[in-house]
């Protein structure tokens, strides 16, 4: 798999099959039960089964090539360090640990360093925009009912 360093652009060419492949194979996924189908490679012959997660990836990489967007695939960490974690949520270090500290974050404890699950941090990530669009749409809400705001 290549890291962010290698940015990939389709070509014009490479666009014009891409934007057929993405209509056939998103048309095609949206009637799929299973979550490991079976696909066909038409030179072969050979029958594979390929998780449905990993079609769906190959759609959003088609669609993306078909407009001629650089993209690029970069594997995840399943852990990261605190650092990262408040990097990811915008934030300094020591108010990340704080975070952990009030129990708001899962994290386990390697000797001295904290590790936090990528995906708790994703999700807690989640949650804040949740509640930030909240207040948003409760204030805008609240500006109405006085006059503030017109629809």
């Amino acid at each position: 798999m290549e890291t962010y360093n290698n940015v990939n652009k389709a070509s014009k060419e490479e666009q014009k099959v891409d934007i057929q492949l993405y209509d056939a194979l998103s048309t095609v996924i949206k009637d799929l039960k299973s979550k490991n189908p079976e696909i066909e490679i038409d030179e072969t012959q050979e029958r594979i089964k390929i998780p449905l997660s990993a079609l769906k990836l190959l759609v959003e990489i088609l669609e993306a090539m078909s407009k001629g967007k650089p993209f690029s695939l970069v594997p995840m960490p399943t852990e990261v360090t605190t650092q990262k974690a408040a990097e990811i949520l915008g934030c300094s270090r020591p108010h990340f640990v704080k975070l952990l500290e009030e129990g708001k974050i899962d994290f386990t404890k390697v000797e001295k360093h904290r590790r936090v699950k990528f995906e708790d941090v994703m999700q807690y990530k989640r949650k804040i925009k949740e509640a930030q669009k909240k207040h948003i749409i409760d204030i805008m809400q609240s500006d109405e009912e006085i006059g503030l705001y017109d629809t």
